[in-house]
């Protein structure tokens, strides 16, 4: 998949389910608070986006509430039924 740049940091598109990746919608709305995830999913209800972090096992900042392996079970528990979504993965520049 494609990567985007939202507020000056790069992510991987995983997931665009039904189209709804607006990157002019996030701007500004991922904050520094999702500095520590390895994904976001941002999903669509009543015509606003919702974000959630999740990080995969080898994260220093992982808990098992942010468990990248239960994210179809979040969709599937707490998002509206065939809702829009996406998931992001954060891409981290090495410094030299």
């Amino acid at each position: 998949m494609a990567n985007v740049i939202i507020d000056g940091k790069e992510y991987e598109v995983v997931k665009n389910y039904r189209d709804a990746l607006d990157i002019a919608d996030l701007e500004g709305k991922i904050t520094e608070y999702f500095d520590n995830f390895d994904y976001i999913l941002g999903d669509y209800a009543y015509g606003k986006v919702r974000l959630k972090g999740f990080n995969e096992k080898g994260n220093k900042y992982y808990k098992p509430i942010n468990d990248y392996a239960k994210i179809a079970d979040y969709i599937k528990n707490n998002c509206a039924y065939d809702c829009r979504y996406f998931i992001l993965k954060r891409l981290v520049v090495e410094k030299k």
